[in-house]
């Protein structure tokens, strides 16, 4: 019984911060335990990217906001391609079935393209740092 009302109490929780996210008029319930690692913009503007990575970007968006929001993508320290490589596969591990393997290869080129352009006094420290 115990057991049970735990998980009922869980569920209140959950639905109660998804009605104020609704409320509040955003896609996701504000966790400050995830709105930390949100730092910078909810969006880029890529309208300058080739059509391929605006396409790759609508892929990106769509997935990643399922569990976390952009911004928290977007705005991370990654940036070579060993580092997104690392976690875009565990993203697609934690999410089960839910990014196909062509997905994940779009997330990843997206975001090692934007790396390159966007983030690129990060990308060439840090390719620096590692000798390359």
């Amino acid at each position: 019984m115990k057991k049970t009302l735990s998980v009922v109490v869980v569920f209140a929780v959950v639905g109660v911060l998804g009605a104020a996210a609704v409320l509040r008029g955003q896609d996701e319930p504000l966790d400050p335990r995830i709105a930390a690692y949100d730092k910078g913009p909810a969006k880029i503007d890529v309208s300058k990217y080739p059509a391929e990575m605006q396409s790759n970007y609508k892929v990106f968006q769509t997935k990643c906001s399922k569990c976390h929001t952009v911004a928290r993508a977007i705005n991370c320290e990654f940036a070579l391609g060993d580092e997104w490589e690392r976690y875009v596969k565990r993203m697609m591990n934690k999410a089960g079935t839910f990014i196909s393997p062509a997905e994940g290869k779009q997330i990843y080129d997206f975001a090692v393209y934007d790396s390159k352009t966007r983030k690129k006094a990060l990308y060439d420290r840090k390719l620096k740092e590692a000798g390359k």
